[in-house]
């Protein structure tokens, strides 16, 4: 029997720093018996009878997939929900919407651009939701990231992790994630793609607690050496194609290559969250050579949001 802790139990997850280390650690930990239990035929149904409402506003492969298949795997019913099908469409509210599909459902995930729709419907909502992904955050995506680098280095505690690109939504929760979790991480971007200051700021407090640290750097050289994980993401994302000239210019010399991986521990991995533009953020022989996670990586999504809903669902 897979028993699950009950502390969390109603509460939302909309941004990384909303949980403290030892809910992020109760997390990773079901992730991992899910995952084994998934693997050996184990019976987990810890969700018979609830439904999960997913609302993409944002097209998606892992995220949609993993939560859908998650929730069946817990013995629930998934619906998959777009903008262009709801009333939100055509201007209801977010607080009506969010009243009355706490009415129908045990909980909500959202994917869409701007943060602030997503805390209006937690604010609103009677029900848990789930940032699955925003301009600013994606939550989700570092609780995989974390669980995947303590599956394969078997720590989390004084692991440098080196995260070269985009200051994106991405690197902003993934640094937060690695703080609280007292990892060493250093971000490598170009000058002007930075992530924000206050979000530095946050994570640098939180390592200081965890006995972690957080540095931002423009070489990506500095980032890689010694490094435990070296972590990409695309360049150009969702929303930002317009710009993808002019970012192919502004990173240029910041793809993670064999060079840059040579800089790394013998014993390093690489990750990356996907969807990937071989030849741009990562070379070919990186993303499919022997030291890259990413796909045990994708794998763990399923299992760390397995948790995520067995953790917050009533």
């Amino acid at each position: 029997m897979i028993e699950v802790p009950q502390h969390l139990k109603g509460r939302d997850f909309t941004r990384v720093r909303e949980w403290n280390a030892q809910d992020l650690r109760a997390a990773i930990d079901l992730a991992d018996r899910l995952k084994a239990a998934q693997r050996e035929g184990e019976a987990h149904r810890l969700l018979p009878g609830r439904t999960l409402g997913m609302i993409f506003a944002k097209a998606s492969t892992r995220t949609r997939v993993s939560f859908g298949v998650g929730i069946a795997q817990l013995g629930g019913t998934g619906l998959y929900l777009t903008g262009d099908e709801l009333h939100l469409g055509r201007g209801e509210p977010v607080r009506d919407t969010a009243l009355v599909l706490s009415r129908y459902l045990d909980a909500l995930v959202i994917r869409t651009s701007a943060q602030s729709e997503v805390d209006d419907f937690a604010a609103a909502a009677d029900i848990p939701v789930i940032n699955g992904l925003t301009d600013s955050a994606h939550p989700c995506q570092a609780l995989a990231d974390v669980m995947t680098i303590r599956e394969r280095l078997g720590r989390l505690e004084g692991v440098r992790l080196a995260y070269i690109g985009d200051g994106n939504n991405v690197c902003a929760s993934l640094m937060v994630a690695a703080a609280a979790l007292g990892l060493r991480f250093v971000a490598a971007t170009p000058a002007g793609y930075a992530p924000s200051e206050t979000t530095v700021e946050e994570a640098r407090a939180l390592a200081a607690a965890a006995g972690g640290s957080v540095e931002v750097v423009e070489d990506p050289r500095e980032a890689a050496t010694g490094a435990n994980v070296l972590y990409t993401d695309v360049w150009t994302s969702m929303g930002q194609e317009a710009e993808r000239e002019r970012r192919l210019r502004d990173f240029a010399g910041f793809g993670l290559d064999g060079a840059l991986l040579a800089l790394s521990a013998d014993d390093s991995i690489v990750l990356h969250c996907l969807p990937a533009h071989v030849g741009e953020e990562i070379a070919e022989d990186v993303l499919y050579g022997p030291r890259s996670a990413a796909w045990d990586q994708a794998e763990n999504r399923l299992h760390s949001q397995k948790a995520l809903l067995a953790l917050v669902v009533p």
